[in-house]
């Protein structure tokens, strides 16, 4: 994520006891490690969620407001259309539309290429949708399904709702009529947001709780919450339904044994951190991982590698084998695969 910036936003601290970080948040690899990957470079920063395209090209936002076409055979690299803000999560229709949540803008829509972009939302409640996360929609009926991170703080802060940890994210609905429903609130920086593979229920991240969430859209306990996954070794970012049933998870960087302990105590001594110069801050630890999960919750694929030259994997796409990965540091995503099945480390 960008660096963190200085504000006149007071930090409002809300004490939480994490669970005790599991053992796999202290290493660096897998085992087998994620396969080095293939970079294809981009005319700009930050492509911080990755999707395939009806057309079979790869869409990715940066940090110009460009959305990017890529074609992973060529390299070839254009320009689709530009959003006027920051693009974060998107979504590709069956259409070759997009769905795109933008930081500054609110909800958008691209109809394809020939056409503008137009904005879908960008209040709630009368009050400006602020750090629109993920997005995915129901292709049968056009429900779309979408998280805003913070009402708190903008993208460029994001480490602000982190160590405030004060739970303002939010799961939303658009129906097809444009009436737009909070499903879910107070989470902990909401973040990727996917379908189950029956649709039955949606799979959504929860960074700042080191969990995915489980909300039933239908069955006996539709409009609930549960945890599917609880404790994990670092922090969820965007996740993904991939082609083979697994919701593949991005983890943007483990878990911080200096936030951990904060977190529990006093409020005052993270007020002493968030006024610290930036390079005292605790920094992300470099590595690129993501995790495929399984609709029970078993984590099928944990795949990790040293950061060294791709970190802070934000976005990912699994089709066919293949994973597409995005950045919200990098200058390219980064094209590598699954390999055969880890052993669970969490």
């Amino acid at each position: 994520m960008t660096a963190v910036s200085r504000s006149s936003t007071r930090l409002r601290p809300h004490r939480w006891a994490p669970p005790p970080a599991p053992p796999r948040a202290r290493r660096k690899s897998s085992n087998p490690p994620l396969p080095p990957a293939r970079q294809i470079a981009l005319p700009g920063a930050g492509p911080e969620d990755v999707v395939l395209g009806a057309d079979g090209f790869i869409y990715t936002g940066i940090d110009t407001g460009e959305i990017l076409r890529v074609d992973l055979d060529t390299e070839e690299v254009t320009t689709a259309l530009d959003t006027g803000g920051r693009p974060l999560g998107l979504h590709a229709g069956a259409d070759e539309s997009l769905l795109i949540c933008d930081a500054e803008r609110g909800l958008l829509h691209w109809p394809g290429p020939g056409h503008s972009v137009t904005v879908l939302v960008d209040t709630v409640d009368n009050k400006p949708l602020n750090f629109a996360s993920n997005v995915v929609a129901d292709p049968d009926d056009g429900t779309i399904y979408f998280t805003a991170s913070s009402r708190r703080w903008p993208l460029e802060q994001w480490m602000g709702d982190l160590v405030e940890h004060s739970g303002t994210g939010r799961l939303f609905r658009l129906s097809p009529g444009g009436e737009v429903e909070t499903l879910l609130d107070g989470l902990q920086f909401a973040n990727g947001v996917a379908f189950t593979p029956d649709r039955s229920a949606l799979i959504v991240a929860e960074t700042a709780a080191y969990r995915l969430n489980r909300y039933w859209l239908r069955g006996p306990d539709a409009g609930t919450r549960e945890t599917l996954v609880d404790n994990l070794p670092g922090f969820p970012d965007n996740i993904a339904l991939g082609s083979d049933g697994l919701i593949w998870v991005t983890l943007a960087s483990p878990r911080n044994p200096v936030l951990d302990t904060l977190l529990p105590l006093p409020g005052i001594l993270r007020r002493a951190l968030w006024m610290l110069p930036d390079r005292l801050l605790p920094a992300p630890a470099r590595t690129a991982w993501v995790l495929g999960v399984a609709a029970d919750g078993s984590i099928v694929h944990d795949l990790q590698q040293d950061g060294t030259d791709y970190a802070m994997v934000t976005g990912v796409v699994e089709h066919d084998g293949t994973l597409i990965l995005g950045s919200l540091h990098e200058r390219a995503i980064a094209v590598t695969r699954v390999v055969s099945r880890s052993r669970r480390g969490t």
